[in-house]
């Protein structure tokens, strides 16, 4: 009984923090802005000094030269926010984007088929932005070594359009084109496809000058990353806004207050790739796999810069040409589309430390999803296999339980015999279950076989945007929420106190009380939770009830059978 009272206890701590959890999401302290020097501008950090590269190709700065980067938003008088240059809107199935002509750089993204809320359909998420408060900019260009002609993202482009529709198309480009008069001809491409947030990045280089020219495509996110409140818990694992690395190898999410205080991040590697997270939507930059890139990422001032510079500098001989590709990611973190571009971008879901059931977890679900088109029925369903999974398992528990349950007069007789005496007591309860086979233990082991999938599914229901917003049946609009009207909870409340009256009373008196307050206990927790998560827990303890209720038959079946019938030997089906 210690056993089965301190797995109790752990699982109510468990549900504690997971409320806790949901509260912040919902409630807790949103960032707060940076801090500010005498002058009114953000401070920014210290940045250590960029290891130089091998190939002397000119580092990526902050300084206003016209062959190197603007500087960063809010950090000197020569910043701009919006830049004063003409923009190209492009509109495809599922964003709007505008693509300045001033370096070809992504300012605006507006998700279409994304709403900030279920009721706000209207409200679009937007991704990238040229507002200081939250900038959100995709810069890139073309840097030449020695001195040769480059494009960075502060060079004027020249475009052919000002719009372009995807209207009947599967596909579209939106060309534009640098030279200078040498014969350097330098043209950036973004390709664009039907369903699609990946988006193709092309830096062809033509040298039509009688000189070799050498040099690398970059790439870099801007994005505003103001500082976050910190409490005894980390809320960050599910609702991290930040960077994002991959460095060929392992993930890592990047926290403000370590890149202030180490300075910057970086790595080289022939796999890599980087991103901005912002919970369930992603900006990412995923360079041509098999060329080595150098990654950098820093704080200045109260925004994050992330950037690769490719390694492998190409020559162009004159009359030759080479051709630098990256692809970009703007959108939901579709788990399907993020495969497509490189099977390590799904890392990005975080699933946590349970990842390995919930990945294989979020798998079922989608392929269950396929068959029903719903997401609430698919968990129903998916909650059913993995209960039919367990079945013999839990089988011994449940018998173990049912037998408790019929010698619950025995075990009161034996209280009141031994009530002065717990060491007697204790020994002829011992005495009983050894005789009678029982396990008290044996109660505990439902609960640690769901408390794994139980907290899989509380991830996978906060980090898949699949099911952002899906709805289920009648009032329940959006899975990844709470039930509005807390009907669900109750009725995972009433369902536990149904499944409590199928099983034994604790002999401990402190624990039987528990016991009789835990349905009220988990009403309460479970009203702050998703309601998909909910939905499964509801499933799974009508299923558990029904499986004890069979079990509970049986058993006193047997019981009532004569000692050495064939009935009482054999376990029925």
């Amino acid at each position: 009984m210690d056993n089965q009272r301190l797995l109790i206890w752990a699982f109510f701590g468990l549900m504690a923090w997971m409320t806790y959890q949901t509260w912040v999401q919902d409630y807790g302290p949103k960032p707060t802005p940076a801090a500010t020097d005498q002058a009114g501008e953000p401070a920014a950090p210290e940045v250590s000094a960029p290891q130089p590269l091998d190939d002397d190709l000119p580092e990526i700065s902050d300084s206003g030269a016209p062959s190197s980067l603007p500087p960063a938003a809010g950090t000197g008088p020569s910043s701009v926010a919006t830049p004063a240059a003409p923009s190209i809107r492009v509109t495809t199935d599922v964003f709007t984007l505008e693509i300045s002509t001033k370096g070809g750089t992504l300012q605006h993204a507006v998700l279409l088929k994304s709403p900030v809320a279920k009721d706000r359909p209207d409200t679009l998420v937007e991704l990238l932005d040229t507002r200081p408060d939250a900038i959100g900019l995709i810069e890139s260009g073309v840097r030449a070594t020695g001195g040769g002609a480059e494009a960075t993202h502060l060079t004027m482009l020249s475009g052919q359009q000002t719009s372009y529709e995807l209207g009947d198309s599967d596909e579209f480009t939106v060309p534009l084109r640098w030279a200078d008069e040498g014969g350097i001809v330098i043209e950036k491409r973004y390709h664009f496809r039907r369903g699609s947030y990946a988006i193709g990045l092309e830096h062809e280089v033509r040298n039509g000058s009688d000189a070799l020219w050498r040099g690398a495509e970059y790439v870099r996110i801007k994005r505003h990353f103001g500082e976050q409140e910190r409490s005894m818990f980390d809320v960050d694992s599910y609702s991290f806004v930040g960077p994002i690395v991959y460095d060929g190898e392992k993930s890592e999410k990047l926290k403000r207050d370590d890149l202030i205080e180490d300075g910057k991040y970086g790595f080289y590697s022939a796999q890599g790739w980087f991103g901005s997270i912002q919970h369930h939507f992603l900006s990412a930059v995923v360079p041509e796999a098999g060329k080595e890139h150098k990654y950098e990422i820093a704080v200045v001032g109260d925004n994050s810069v992330a950037s690769a510079i490719g390694r492998n500098v190409e020559t162009v001989a004159p009359g030759s040409s080479t051709t630098f590709q990256t692809t970009l990611f703007v959108g939901p973190k579709l788990q399907s589309q993020l495969e497509q571009i490189d099977s390590s971008l799904k890392l990005t879901v975080d699933y946590g430390w349970l990842t390995i059931i919930s990945q294989p977890l979020f798998w079922l679900l989608s392929k269950v999803y396929t068959f029903v088109g719903n997401w609430g029925v698919a968990i129903i369903l998916v909650t059913f296999l993995i209960k039919l999974a367990f079945y013999k398992l839990t089988e011994s528990s449940g018998r173990s339980m049912a037998k408790m349950r019929n010698l619950q007069p025995r075990m009161k007789a034996l209280q009141d015999r031994y009530k002065d005496d717990r060491q007697a007591l204790s020994q002829a309860m011992m005495d009983l279950y050894k005789r009678e086979k029982v396990n008290p233990a044996a109660g505990c082991l439902p609960i640690l076989i769901q408390m794994p999938f139980f907290l899989a599914f509380y991830w996978v229901l906060l980090e898949s945007v699949e099911m952002r917003q899906a709805p289920f049946a009648l009032w329940i609009t959006d899975l990844s929420t709470r039930d509005p009207y807390f009907i669900l909870p109750l009725i995972m409340g009433v369902a536990m106190f149904l499944q409590q009256k199928l099983n034994p009373a604790p002999a401990d008196p402190v624990q039987a009380k528990v016991m009789q307050i835990m349905p009220v206990m988990f009403t309460g927790f479970f009203a702050f939770f998703p309601s998909g998560l909910v939905l499964y827990w509801v499933t799974n303890t009508v299923l558990s009830i029904a499986q004890q209720w069979k079990i509970n038959r049986v058993v006193e079946a047997e019981a009532k059978a004569p000692k050495g019938s064939k009935k009482n030997k054999k376990d029925p089906k």
